[in-house]
């Protein structure tokens, strides 16, 4: 009898542990029902996108994380003067070997055409490997922490490269291209605003924390990268792109339409815009904040305006739906160098916000439109070698601007103007020849 008192009375126990159990995992496990319930939506779990999204989300907060650890050292660490050197020293040492490295990251990937699971894994591995080593020179500021960092960027574009030529396989059906890079481009953005403050405060901890919690988080990556479909290790019918011909079994992006080389030259002028803005406005706005707050609120502003604006972007570009790709590109490159030129006009703290905001918007529409354009006109046997070689294209632009910004005199009038001349330079390089193609096709529709 008193066994079966004590069976008895320990049921309700149990039962009142799971409940309490259950009530305090509901949160937590609500939240990572409700983030894969969106990831996998629209047959993106079948066709295994989603898990690409998650990835590429992964890879977001675990990037954001090591860039608030090196901007603490770099930058706002020291004093101005000194800042400005350590960033030209981190240009000179990551940034200028990453512009001889980067053309050969794409042909290297394409000899990978089996690999891109393990490719991704390892550029996820190297970079948690990256941050425990970082940690250790992070509070000094040593030497070491630069080739630590051109291996970290190196990684992460690596990452970008078989990213963008993994897309074409995991569409879903009836999915277009463009829509399924928003979701991922979308899920990087989100992870990043999540992880951006996580890692600030990670650092009041200590300067190192924030490379821990980056290690957890590419290591994470690195499982979550053997978790896609063995589809994204298939090269069944896939051939190499090539930026010009050799022979018509080797088509150059240059032979497959006007639209994807112009698309590319006006999307390397957004992108030399983006890293432009971020270098010169970093010291811009360290050596004058914005009326009545301080360096890091300026900053912080002027990042928010861009994020948000990219984030529209990439909204709007899933809701356009890919329609008209080159007039969409030659619009938003009109729109950003209007508003370039009002910027260098009425210069001043709200111009610069805005700057940011539509650059990061018109930078999300056309990467989205370039996307679609080389999706349409690029044969599927060389696409994902196509995207794999403008992503490269792309990052050496970002590069580019981002020495321009960091060499300008800090006068708000001269960097306003240069943003704009960037993007007049890709207008005059790429501008004619969309709007004859928008043309030739707007003739073609009328005609079917």
């Amino acid at each position: 009898m008193a066994a079966v008192r004590s069976s008895d009375s320990a049921g309700p126990l149990r039962r009142t542990g799971r409940a309490i159990r259950h009530v305090l995992s509901l949160p937590f496990t609500g939240t990572a029902k409700g983030i894969r319930k969106a990831t996998h939506a629209h047959g993106a779990g079948e066709s295994g996108l989603g898990k690409l999204i998650e990835l590429h989300a992964v890879n977001g907060a675990g990037d954001v994380m090591i860039t608030v650890a090196l901007a603490s050292t770099v930058f706002f660490s020291v004093p101005t003067d000194e800042a400005r050197g350590r960033v030209a020293l981190y240009l000179a040492v990551t940034m200028a070997p990453f512009a001889l490295l980067a053309p050969v990251i794409g042909p290297l990937l394409d000899r990978l055409p089996h690999g891109r699971r393990a490719a991704m894994a390892g550029a996820m591995l190297v970079r948690a490997v990256l941050a425990i080593a970082i940690s250790g020179a992070v509070s000094t500021g040593g030497l070491e922490l630069y080739p630590a960092a051109l291996g970290v960027l190196v990684s992460s574009k690596a990452y970008g490269v078989v990213r963008s030529a993994v897309v074409p396989r995991l569409l879903p059906p009836r999915f277009s291209l463009v829509r399924a890079n928003s979701r991922v481009t979308l899920a990087g953005l989100v992870a990043t605003g999540v992880a951006a403050p996580i890692g600030a405060g990670l650092h009041q901890i200590g300067p190192q924390w924030p490379l821990y919690g980056a290690c957890v988080i590419f290591l994470a990556g690195t499982f979550l990268a053997f978790t896609l479909p063995h589809t994204v290790d298939s090269a069944k019918g896939e051939r190499k792109a090539h930026l010009v011909t050799h022979g018509e079994q080797r088509p150059g992006l240059r032979t497959v339409g006007p639209s994807v080389l112009h698309g590319l030259q006006a999307n390397a002028a957004h992108r030399a815009l983006s890293g432009f803005l971020t270098f010169f406005l970093a010291f811009l706005l360290r050596e004058h904040p914005l009326a009545g707050q301080n360096a890091a609120v300026s900053l912080g502003i002027v990042a928010v305006a861009a994020g948000t604006g990219n984030a529209l972007g990439t909204a709007v570009g899933a809701w356009l739906k890919a329609r008209g790709p080159e007039l969409i590109i030659v619009s938003v490159l009109a729109i950003a160098l209007g508003t370039a030129i009002f910027a260098a006009l009425f210069f001043g703290g709200v111009m610069m916000a805005a700057l940011c905001a539509v650059a990061g918007l018109t930078q999300a529409l056309s990467k989205l439109s370039l996307d679609a354009v080389i999706q349409r006109d690029v044969p599927e046997q060389v696409r994902s070698s196509a995207f794999a070689r403008s992503e490269t294209v792309l990052q050496m632009s970002w590069v580019v601007g981002g020495a321009i910004g960091i060499a300008l005199p800090l006068n708000g009038v001269l960097g306003m103007s240069t943003a704009a001349c960037l993007l007049a330079l890709g207008g005059l390089l790429a501008g004619r020849g969309l709007l004859g193609a928008a043309r030739r096709g707007t003739a073609h529709a009328r005609v079917a």
